[in-house]
């Protein structure tokens, strides 16, 4: 019972920083550090990862309409060519993450999954969220829809999410959105490609922990999976829903302030012993 306590715990956690641009890598580890899950280490490694399916699902029941490629309305079937184009341009933007993510996972996670690494990338990145939303503060944005992104505009996204791939703390979701508004995007448009960018991503990923894993879970185990996964999913929908309505009036310097202060937090904790 303590250890589904702790997956929900987790599953929270994941559903919310998922999501909003404050890192999810960083949350975990501080976590993992202050309550540990009872299992082993390889389960564990698996489990930080696979929740994140929960996610993925939140975002697949709210924009299932905008996602779904095919249209039965009226009793005929049709294709839809928009969405079509919008996940070869997704697919496009995950080129960069994927070949090295497969090429490197585990030497990345040996060389940067580290508290240095994440409150450095979290500190960072924060500054860049203040900078950048300075500076486009007078801007108008060029692409207002999804439609308009081009097949260039999905590639450079794919390569600020790539450093968020080799560098834990700096936040897929954030590096993505900073770099579609860099880039011209307007924050809702460039939220909306970082949540359809996450399905494959997301996706891939776990799949690759459970092919290296295996599927020789134990009955507690899937337990603890699934437990965490449906809480993130719950949690999801809710954060989803709360950041669109957010970014509309709201810019994200807020998100470059927590992540300052939350760096600083992982420095000071880890330096002073941890927990």
């Amino acid at each position: 019972m303590l250890e589904i306590l702790k997956a929900i715990l987790f599953g929270i956690v994941e559903g919310i920083t998922e999501w909003l641009p404050i890192s999810s890598t960083g949350h975990m580890i501080l976590l993992d550090e202050l309550i540990r899950l009872d299992v082993s280490e390889a389960f564990r490694s698996v489990f930080l990862v696979v929740i994140q399916l929960g996610a993925i699902l939140a975002v697949v029941l709210l924009y299932w309409d905008r996602l779904f490629p095919f249209s039965f309305k009226k009793g005929e079937k049709r294709i839809r060519k928009d969405v079509f184009s919008m996940w070869f341009k997704v697919l496009a933007a995950c080129i960069p993450a994927a070949v090295v993510g497969v090429l490197f996972d585990e030497k990345i996670d040996e060389l940067f999954y580290n508290y240095q690494t994440v409150s450095a990338a979290l500190i960072l990145f924060g500054i860049l969220f203040l900078v950048i939303e300075n500076y486009n503060k007078n801007r108008t944005p060029k692409v207002n829809r999804i439609a308009q992104i081009t097949y260039r505009d999905a590639l450079l996204i794919g390569l600020f999410q790539l450093i968020a791939a080799i560098f834990p703390g700096t936040s897929r979701s954030g590096a993505t959105i900073l770099g579609g508004i860099l880039i011209g995007l307007s924050r809702t448009t460039a939220a909306e490609f970082t949540f359809f960018l996450a399905v494959p991503v997301m996706a891939g990923a776990s799949l690759l922990k459970l092919v290296k894993f295996g599927l020789a879970f134990s009955g507690m185990e899937i337990v603890i999976l699934l437990v965490g996964m449906a809480v993130s999913f719950v949690v999801s929908v809710v954060v989803i829903r709360f950041l669109m309505n957010y970014i509309r009036r709201h810019d994200f310097k807020v998100f470059g302030w927590y992540r300052i202060l939350l760096g600083i937090v992982v420095i000071l904790f880890f330096a002073l012993g941890g927990y």
